[in-house]
């Protein structure tokens, strides 16, 4: 009886740990919107020209509202698959989750503040370090996810299911490394060319996915043909 209790008791816990952090990405996710305030006019007649005006101010922060939303959702998918694995834990486990966490709550704050400074007239002043707190935190997330499937993929630590596929628990931990790494190269081609530039180098992201998945494939491929 007791041994079924300790497996009962388990279960309860990580349930409560998966809970937890679903309503933290759900929180985190809630308040991207909230950092962009609604247009108020003040000189002038209210009319559809100007409140069009205004929201054409807020582009940047709709663009950093978007890509944070994509981001976030793209991890929360990612945390419940590797989660799907997980048949028990440990501290450290439940440490690099609240610190992983930690990272997906900073994104509202870091979206916020880049969106407010990354408006067209203000790129040509070449503002980094908005660019820089966004990439940092992107690349954070990122890398603590990496460390997590790390951490479960150990089979000394008999964290995952013992029926779990290993091969797609490979490919996933190689797969966590492309979005931190393509955002941490934002900052060479910000630094050492144009921040304009740089906005657009995590457009390798699908690409790279793409490239990766084919060239696992096809080892796949060759030792069925042989």
């Amino acid at each position: 009886m007791s041994q079924i209790h300790n497996e009962f008791k388990k279960e309860f816990q990580l349930e409560r740990l998966i809970l937890f952090s679903d309503a933290v990405f759900a929180i985190a996710i809630t308040l991207l919107v909230i950092e962009i305030k609604i247009p108020e006019l003040h000189d002038g007649p209210v009319s559809d020209k100007a409140i069009l005006k205004e929201l054409a101010h807020l582009i940047p922060k709709f663009i950093g509202f978007i890509v944070s939303f994509i981001l976030i959702g793209l991890y929360w998918t990612i945390h419940h698959r590797l989660f799907g694995y997980v048949a028990n834990f440990d501290k450290k486990l439940l440490g690099l989750n609240l610190l992983f966490l930690f990272f997906i709550v900073l994104m509202p704050f870091s979206t916020g503040l880049y969106g407010e400074y990354a408006g067209p007239q203000l790129f040509r002043e070449q503002l980094k370090v908005p660019m820089t707190f966004y990439v940092l935190n992107v690349f954070f997330v990122g890398i603590t996810n990496y460390f997590m499937w790390k951490h479960i993929s150990n089979p000394e630590k008999q964290l995952i299911e013992p029926n779990a596929n290993k091969e797609e628990m490979a490919l996933a931990r190689l797969r966590s490394w492309i979005v931190p790494t393509c955002f941490l190269l934002m900052l060479p081609v910000a630094y050492l060319f144009r921040v304009e530039a740089a906005v657009y180098v995590p457009f390798l992201i699908p690409i790279s996915i793409r490239i990766l998945s084919k060239r696992i494939s096809k080892k796949k491929i060759k030792p069925a043909s042989k």
